[in-house]
């Protein structure tokens, strides 16, 4: 599978990145298929309420509302409501399989270690990816299902936590490996603090503050953890 990525600066460009992909597939005895090839638009809100005109759409290919990007759904408008969705359903029929299971006599412990496996791994799989782009709403949808769950019995007392508490349990693990790890993928994006002669205070971690610049800085989540850590 590859992604396509063409900034808006370059949208007269993006038949001839097309085609750059048509003659590598070529070249590799491949083939481009544009029936079953996708083309997503992210669409700036327009300045003072006016609307943006989005570039036409590429020549035999679908232009789609929301797509999904290694098991996340991502949509036009850069917010997580689809994924969530996507998810609530997912949940509701792990839940009906939960229900199965303890019908045919499985104990309680059991349920819950397939209730962590199936629904709580689910919630948070590529969740420092896509969590900052819930809303209140969202985030109470998915609160719904953990307090179904221990309603339910399908989870103990000691996994009785808010989906934002899921959710920073998951930012903090990975930010941790990756300031611990010096080769991990995500290291040159939080580069370290250059040296300072001022006694600073103590933060939780020595690396460069980045500089904030639009409102989705807020919520990717390396802006978020290393704000979050910094003081």
């Amino acid at each position: 599978m590859t992604y396509l990525v063409v900034p808006a600066a370059n949208e007269d460009t993006c038949e001839s990145e097309l085609m750059h992909v048509y003659d590598w597939a070529a070249a590799n005895n491949l083939t481009l298929n544009c029936t079953k090839s996708k083309e997503l638009v992210f669409c700036a809100r327009g300045v003072r309420g006016r609307p943006v005109q989005p570039p036409p759409p590429s020549s035999g290919i679908e232009r789609v509302k929301s797509l999904r990007i290694l098991g996340v759904m991502v949509n036009d408008r850069m917010t997580a409501a689809d994924h969530v969705s996507h998810l609530l359903t997912a949940c509701s029929r792990q839940l009906y399989a939960l229900r199965v299971l303890r019908a045919h006599g499985t104990p309680r412990e059991s349920l819950c270690d397939v209730a962590r496996a199936t629904v709580i791994s689910r919630l948070t799989y590529c969740s420092p990816a896509w969590s900052g782009f819930c809303s209140a709403a969202d985030r109470a949808r998915l609160d719904a299902v953990l307090r179904r769950c221990r309603r339910l019995g399908y989870l103990d007392d000691s996994d009785a936590v808010s989906v934002d508490e899921l959710f920073q349990s998951v930012d903090d693990k990975l930010f941790e490996k990756i300031i611990l790890n010096s080769a991990h993928v995500l290291q040159p994006l939080i580069p370290d603090r250059p040296p300072s002669s001022y006694d600073l205070r103590p933060r939780t971690h020595d690396k460069l503050l980045l500089n904030k610049t639009s409102y989705l800085n807020d919520r990717e989540f390396v802006i978020r953890m290393i704000y979050r850590d910094s003081y």
